[in-house]
């Protein structure tokens, strides 16, 4: 199985008026848990971008005018090939990006769930009738497409986190240019290009190019593409904003995360513990939602730490390609490292590891620490790894200051036996999601999703939400008889 995109249509090459050697030419597909080629693809240069903006605004116009039915049978059409094709992209999801059986399979599922969304969107309502205060005045305000949507995507939920933009955008009647990760590039693009090709998708109209920095800065750059929907790293985010902001061009960003469950006293450890290890220990922790911080009353810390501590050392690692494992390898050295040197710093400054702390290869254990306070790197970073940081607090006051206490506003959780304890404080939190007695990664696809803060400009994806993100709100005035002015 060392090549098993060999035989592939993609292999090697791009996405974009079929399928072709990229001018930025290609490279092989690592697998993490080994080392090893496991295929090839192509990698977009600013002039493939560029081939792909001309193409897909003449697209655009075309597919938007298309009736509405016919464009959601394609998107329905796109979902069930998407489940038809599960055992291929499944294994790519594995191999190509690290990811346990059992995430992988979730992540296409709710993928699928995202296409049947996006198929329902064009039925929906796409305006709204005003009054007026000239006789005679009708007054619509529509929502019509931002035109060609960039879409630059991750590579730890790539085809989730590629296809919750995509498939709402092409809905809407949006040409679409994505970019996933080089780190996952088969199963977050080519894969999916492939699909939405044999879905009945017009030509020009989604173009998949893989690529790293230069490919994503020339399709913000381009003046041609109307809307960058990014998700990824606050710092990248902040680049990316500023850019669009000098072009006035709209612009999603679903960035990085520190996000803190809050576990009080009257907590059930039980749940709360085990809310705590999937929150942080899920996909090695490579997920913008992951559980960053535990924030713990001090009378049930010790029984928290100690019983999540347990958790950690029960979780197997290993290549999730051969072996039933609870965590797979991390994406790469550089991110290994980063988070091992989180941990040493944290540990120098005096936090104690209840468990894990050690690593082979790109295989972390899971890590519980204790003991974390303001100021250590576990508690001030957002760590993308397997690590469990705990933080205690005296009081509800104290544990609201902790979670605001960081620029990050993504997600929050909080476990009490009292609902109504828990939304009082939710209303208290900034974060963009807040979850009671539940963890931090949720993700529901009809129900608006983003962050506040360092975690996103307020752009939601999920539902309604998908309608006001990828297009823009026109205002028609229709009179039967032409106006006359004084001049």
């Amino acid at each position: 199985m060392s090549n098993i995109g060999e035989s592939q249509v993609w292999n090697g090459r791009i996405f974009s008026d079929g399928w072709k050697t990229a001018v930025g030419g290609a490279q092989a597909v690592v697998e993490p848990a080994t080392g090893e080629s496991i295929g090839l693809i192509g990698v977009g240069s600013a002039e493939d971008i560029d081939n792909a903006v001309v193409s897909a605004t003449k697209a655009q116009e075309a597919w938007a005018s298309m009736p509405f039915d016919q464009r959601a049978a394609v998107m329905r059409e796109a979902a069930r090939l998407l489940k038809e094709r599960a055992p291929e992209i499944n294994e790519w999801n594995v191999r190509e990006c690290g990811s346990t059986r059992p995430k992988a399979e979730w992540e296409l599922h709710a993928t699928y769930e995202q296409l049947q969304m996006a198929a329902a969107i064009p039925m929906q309502p796409e305006g709204a009738l005003y009054p007026s205060a000239i006789p005679g005045r009708m007054n619509i305000c529509r929502h019509v497409p931002v035109g060609v949507v960039g879409v630059i995507a991750p590579w730890n939920f790539p085809i989730l986190l590629g296809m919750r933009s995509v498939a709402p955008a092409l809905a809407l009647g949006n040409a679409v240019i994505l970019k996933p990760d080089p780190q996952s590039g088969v199963a977050g693009g080519l894969l999916l290009a492939k699909v939405f090709e044999d879905a009945g998708l017009p030509a020009g109209v989604l173009h998949v190019i893989p690529g790293g920095p230069a490919a994503g800065d020339a399709l913000v750059r381009h003046p041609k593409v109307a809307m960058i929907s990014f998700t990824g790293s606050t710092a990248v985010g902040r680049s990316i904003g500023e850019i669009c902001g000098r072009m006035l061009k709209k612009v999603a960003l679903e960035l990085g995360g520190n996000n803190a469950i809050v576990v009080l006293e009257d907590a059930d450890i039980e749940a709360a513990t085990s809310s705590g290890a999937w929150g942080s220990f899920l996909h090695q922790g490579q997920i913008c939602m992951q559980t960053g911080r535990h924030l713990v009353h001090r009378s049930i810390a010790e029984k928290y730490a100690q019983r999540l501590a347990e958790r950690a050392r029960n979780l197997a690692v290993g290549n999730p390609a051969k072996e039933q494992v609870h965590l797979g390898p991390l994406i790469n050295q550089k991110q290994r490292d980063r988070i091992n040197d989180i941990v040493q710093s944290s540990v120098g400054a005096g936090a104690t590891v209840l468990a894990g702390g050690k690593y082979s290869g790109l295989f972390y254990e899971p890590t519980v620490l204790a003991g974390v306070k303001p100021g250590m790197a576990a508690y001030e970073q957002e760590i993308f790894g397997p690590i469990a940081p705990i933080t205690v607090f005296d009081s509800d006051d104290e544990a609201v200051e902790l979670v605001n206490s960081s620029e990050y506003g993504l997600a929050a959780a909080v476990h009490t036996q009292s609902m109504s304890r828990g939304l009082a404080i939710s209303s208290r939190i900034r974060a963009g999601m807040v979850h009671v007695n539940d963890q931090t990664v949720n993700n529901e696809f009809h129900v608006p999703f983003g962050g506040m803060g360092a975690s996103g400009n307020g752009g939601r994806f999920g539902g309604p939400a998908n309608v006001h993100e990828f297009t823009q709100t026109q205002w028609v005035s229709l009179t039967d008889k032409p106006m006359q002015y004084p001049f």
